[in-house]
């Protein structure tokens, strides 16, 4: 195999993981009006709200320092990396050797830390306010997540998703206690991490609620749009993450592009059932007071840790 098609899988996935999240993120703000008997927006409306926020002048504060400015695109880079190496549509990338869960967890809060930094740079009581309850998630979410991907890690014998994917997908199918408990913790980590119900509520302004909205209230035009756009991002990688641990069925080896068409077909399949899950989950739940946010990621911590525990019981 030659490295020009696998360097061609590796920059069609970049791209890809770019253009749909707006798409996803569409489809899943449209399934959770259906849920509530609401008029559903159009999918496509991320999209015309990011080109109008492009379109606009920023207004910055006036004492916002070159952090302020900088961490849009931090953030964004971020979340691309994250969504470009992980294996959306194919193994054996150039990019497969930095797909690993520890670095792919290092990424995620190296953007947290640069939001939390940017949201208290202008001073605003707002901005205080969601950084410390962002870092506080943040540091009970992470734990959960390591001992999550580490019950994947265990099973396959290694901390490389592409690894991961290459062993899961090709044993024969049956249901694992181990990776039962750990993609329930993986679930309640991806409703926290990603700002959605129960943890936090994404379209809301009440101060007493509102975590990630608060550190980006300071933010316009470009800068938000890269903010909003990185958002999505997160929650496609996250989504991708879990395929690629639970359900990898369907991924293509790199450069075989004749699987393109199947792996692309199986991509859009889990991401349409599980936008469709994440809108039934926040419409039939409600938003849990800050305090009971502990509770929950522990909760996640300990299904995790009992995952891992009943791998090596039962080494399944």
């Amino acid at each position: 195999m030659t490295q020009a098609p696998t360097i061609a899988f590796q920059i069609f996935q970049s791209i890809l993981v770019v253009l749909a999240a707006p798409l996803l993120m569409g489809w899943v703000n449209q399934c959770r009006a259906w849920l509530q008997n609401r008029s559903a927006p159009s999918i496509l409306l991320p999209y015309y709200t990011l080109a109008k926020l492009f379109h606009k002048d920023a207004v910055i504060a006036e004492h916002a320092s070159p952090l302020f400015r900088l961490t849009p695109y931090i953030l964004f880079g971020c979340m691309w990396l994250a969504g470009g190496i992980v294996p959306v549509l194919a193994t054996a990338l150039p990019f497969a050797p930095a797909a690993d869960i520890i670095a792919l967890v290092a990424v995620f809060a190296l953007a947290r830390v640069f939001a939390a930094l940017a949201a208290m740079d202008i001073g605003t009581s707002f901005g205080g306010l969601g950084a410390r309850r962002e870092m506080l998630i943040g540091f009970l979410a992470e734990p959960a997540m390591l001992m999550t991907l580490f019950t994947a890690a265990f099973i396959s014998g290694s901390t490389q998703l592409t690894t991961i994917v290459d062993v899961l997908a090709h044993r024969q199918f049956v249901i694992q206690p181990s990776l039962a408990f750990a993609a329930v913790a993986f679930l309640m980590v991806l409703l926290a991490e990603n700002a959605r119900i129960p943890i936090d509520n994404p379209t809301t302004h009440l101060e007493l609620t509102m975590v990630h909205e608060a550190m980006i209230l300071e933010y316009s035009a470009r800068h938000l749009a890269l903010i909003e756009w990185g958002a999505a991002i997160k929650l496609f990688a996250y989504m991708t993450i879990g395929f690629a641990l639970f359900a990898p069925w369907g991924i293509a080896t790199a450069g075989d592009w004749a699987g393109l068409p199947l792996a692309i077909a199986a991509l859009v399949a889990k991401l349409a059932v599980a936008g469709a899950g994440l809108a039934l989950i926040e419409t039939v739940s409600a938003k849990f007071r800050l305090f009971r946010a502990p509770e929950f990621l522990s909760t996640a911590f300990l299904l995790a840790v009992l995952g891992m525990l009943t791998h090596f019981l039962l080494r399944t």
